[in-house]
């Protein structure tokens, strides 16, 4: 097991986290501020995505730096959430230069939590800015905050069956002064489980009013299938690292960085999932591809595992926190 540093993917130095959340309408979002020179990739796994300037991530793109990460609930309407951002970032002479102005990047994917709060309340562009005035290099706020105020997991039979889950954020400490944090959103269809011991600790309940798991994966494996498109999800996850990558490597430490999320949520990258993994690079020391791409992996499960942990059911869902759930019995 790698070594632990408290506080999360601000961890890694010169990244800035911060969050608005609504927390009557339960919606919100998060944002990830990058030092100058950060290099981003990013791997889509799901078939649900809702994104926004994701291009300057990929490919052969005339714009090689990432100004910011935005995760944002409110389905595809959230994605307004991001010109927020832009602005905040467009005041402070941030972005790609366009010899009139500056045009930052930031690249925005969303979850769908219009089921468990007021469908009508998104995040907007004001909601993006305001995240931008909060975020700090201190501790990462965890649990039911930010784009985590609305998330959930255990959909199979509808939210009415799940629990409640949220954001967590976790930093880990490589070889010759390699960082690697990560944040991440779960806001899953499938069951997440313990790693080390394959027990769900938050899903999909038998009924409503049950403390008793079901066990989604095991359910659809003897025939159950959901029978409309409802209550779509997604897990968003950012790696942050101060290793040197370009942007290709950073694509292929997001692809790892998925596997993470198969450890511990089952199942995943669903019809009914839009997972997206983000890296961001801020060079700074050099450090092996796989070893970047291990800690990634484990990083975002273990913030998986804190996502979970911290939610607080808000009154609307059972949490991990609740007396409800089985792993209190």
């Amino acid at each position: 097991m790698s070594q632990e540093i408290p506080g999360g993917l601000t961890q890694v130095t010169d990244f800035l986290v911060g969050h608005a959340s609504d927390f009557k309408n339960l919606t919100g979002c998060t944002v990830i501020i990058c030092p100058p020179g950060t290099i981003g990739g990013v791997d889509i796994r799901g078939s649900a995505s809702g994104t926004r300037q994701l291009d300057a991530l990929l490919g052969y793109h005339i714009v090689n730096e990432t100004q910011a990460v935005l995760l944002s609930g409110g389905s595809a309407f959230g994605l307004d959430a991001g010109g927020g951002v832009m602005e905040f970032l467009e005041e402070r002479g941030l972005g790609f230069d366009v010899a009139i102005t500056r045009v930052p990047t930031v690249a925005t994917a969303v979850i769908f939590d219009l089921g468990l709060g007021n469908c009508r309340a998104r995040p907007d562009k004001a909601m993006g800015y305001t995240a931008c005035t909060q975020a700090h290099a201190g501790p990462v706020a965890e649990g039911s905050i930010g784009v985590g105020t609305g998330a959930s997991v255990g959909k199979l039979f509808g939210i009415s069956q799940g629990m409640k889950s949220g954001l967590g954020s976790v930093c880990l400490a490589g070889p010759n002064g390699l960082l690697v944090g990560a944040l991440v959103v779960v806001n899953a269809f499938g069951d997440v489980r313990d790693y080390a011991t394959g027990k769900i600790i938050a899903g999909a309940r038998l009924s409503p009013d049950s403390p008793e798991f079901a066990d989604s994966a095991a359910y659809i494996r003897r025939g159950y299938v959901r029978q409309q498109f409802a209550d779509p999800n997604t897990t968003l996850g950012v790696i942050a690292t101060n290793a040197r990558l370009t942007r290709e490597q950073a694509q292929k430490v997001a692809q790892m960085g998925h596997n993470g999320l198969a450890r511990t949520i089952t199942p995943i990258h669903t019809l009914f999932d839009g997972d997206i993994v983000f890296v961001l690079s801020h060079p700074k020391v050099d450090a092996d591809l796989h070893i970047i791409g291990l800690l990634g992996e484990e990083a975002l499960r273990l913030a998986i595992d804190r996502a979970v942990k911290t939610a607080h059911g808000l009154g609307v869902l059972p949490a991990y926190e609740d007396e409800l759930s089985l792993n209190k019995q």
